[in-house]
């Protein structure tokens, strides 16, 4: 118990150290394909490596490390989750799924233990999709799905996604990015540990959760296109006012996301043009995510926010173009794998919580490839995203507990 605390104590504060690798001096952020990316990869790739894991870095910029099995044609259970951020982010999301594994890693390599199955942790390069708008990059490429055509999206600063791979050490070849290293047949699964994102456990006063289902997520690119104008000579009855229109279309969002059980709509990113304080705005670019657990009502929707988009833009003089960036099912979680987390927390003396996840994890681009199961843990007033997050050592304690028993169960059930 006590090496299990430590290991525990020594997450969190490489949670600190990697939170020292960002973009920005006052705050945490860490984008695809940046320096402080970069850093982090390094410094995980060195705790993979002195943890007996053979360390490489794939072309898409994910780090992954293998801890082999007993024997060479051993069948891998894989683990991981993300080491970018969103802006402004907390030092947990993402980086708990890497670390967590890990020290489970370092506990074997410690004892000289093999089990019948390798283990690979993976260090995913994105999977917020801050910097091109479209999530998953690194997952996708594991499971073989990556899109060739996003090689074109550019980030605010005009930059490819394809010369931003260039320069982070990758290749931008689609043939490399979409064709998966593995068989299904090879793998036992993916888990992926994560902080809870919501107030649920916390509510109940539990550490940990099974998560049962991941919500289904589209992303929508609008683009408002209006007239610019002197804002002090043009009537306001002959205005084209782009950003008009999009407030319109938030408020419209926020009104049906109100209106309909389970739905979470969110316009998260504007861009305006020419913003300045004396023009009227002729252009506003838009983001949109759309979430629920129904995958008809999700797309219902979305269909009727199209629409509603449209119609703003016909009553108010504005063309309005509608760009889906993402589109993604709700996932259910594997039912073996998750009776297997259940069966772990049981022997722990905790009581078992089943929840959906709202937020959008790497588990569900790697169900294209494997069966996923997914282990949450409390996080201080649901709060994530934020500077504010913030789990507890005992709870990372207990999460890496369960991951320790869930190898075991692994490795009784034949690997």
């Amino acid at each position: 118990m006590k090496m299990l605390d430590a290991a525990a104590r020594t997450v969190m504060e490489r949670c600190d150290l990697l939170a020292r690798y960002s973009e920005d001096a006052d705050c945490l952020t860490r984008r695809y394909a940046t320096v402080p990316l970069r850093q982090a990869n390094d410094v995980v790739a060195s705790w993979m490596l002195a943890a007996g894991m053979t360390v490489h870095h794939d072309y898409i910029g994910n780090v992954i490390g293998r801890y082999e099995g007993q024997a060479s044609n051993a069948r891998t259970m894989l683990f991981g989750s993300h080491l970018d951020t969103v802006c402004a982010a907390g030092k947990y999301d993402g980086i708990l799924g890497v670390l967590v594994p890990l020290a489970c890693v370092e506990r074997l390599h410690k004892q000289g233990r093999r089990l019948p199955f390798a283990i690979e942790v993976l260090g995913f390069a994105d999977e917020e999709g801050v910097r091109y708008h479209t999530a998953y990059l690194g997952s996708r490429a594991v499971a073989g799905t990556f899109d060739p055509a996003i090689l074109r999206y550019l980030d605010d600063d005009g930059i490819s996604m394809a010369d931003a791979i260039r320069s982070f050490g990758g290749q931008p070849d689609p043939a490399l990015l979409q064709t998966a290293r593995w068989r299904p047949e090879a793998l036992l699964g993916y888990c992926e540990v994560h902080i809870e994102q919501g107030p649920v456990l916390e509510a109940h006063d539990l550490p940990i959760g099974v998560v049962s289902s991941i919500s289904g997520q589209h992303r929508y690119m609008l683009h408002f296109s209006g007239q610019a104008g002197h804002a002090g000579t043009v009537p306001m009855a002959m205005r084209h006012d782009a950003l008009c229109a999009a407030s319109e279309y938030i408020l419209a969002v926020e009104a049906l996301a109100c209106q309909t059980s389970g739905l979470v709509a969110t316009v998260g990113k504007l861009r305006v043009s020419p913003g300045a304080s004396n023009v009227i705005p002729g252009y506003v670019s838009a983001s949109l995510d759309v979430r629920h657990q129904d995958d008809e009502v999700l797309a219902r929707v979305s269909t009727e926010l199209r629409q509603q988009a449209l119609r703003i833009g016909r009553e108010r003089g504005v063309t309005v173009d509608w760009h889906a960036v993402q589109q993604n099912k709700t996932v259910p979680c594997s039912p073996y794998l998750s009776s297997l987390v259940r069966r772990a927390i049981e022997e722990e003396s905790i009581p078992v919580y089943s929840l959906a996840s709202g937020a959008g994890h790497d588990a569900v681009a790697m169900s294209d490839l494997t069966e996923v199961a997914m282990l949450f843990v409390r996080c201080k007033g649901g709060i994530s995203h934020h500077a504010d997050e913030s789990v507890r050592t005992e709870d990372v304690a207990v999460s890496i507990r369960i991951v320790d028993r869930l190898l075991d169960h692994l490795c009784s059930m034949g690997g």
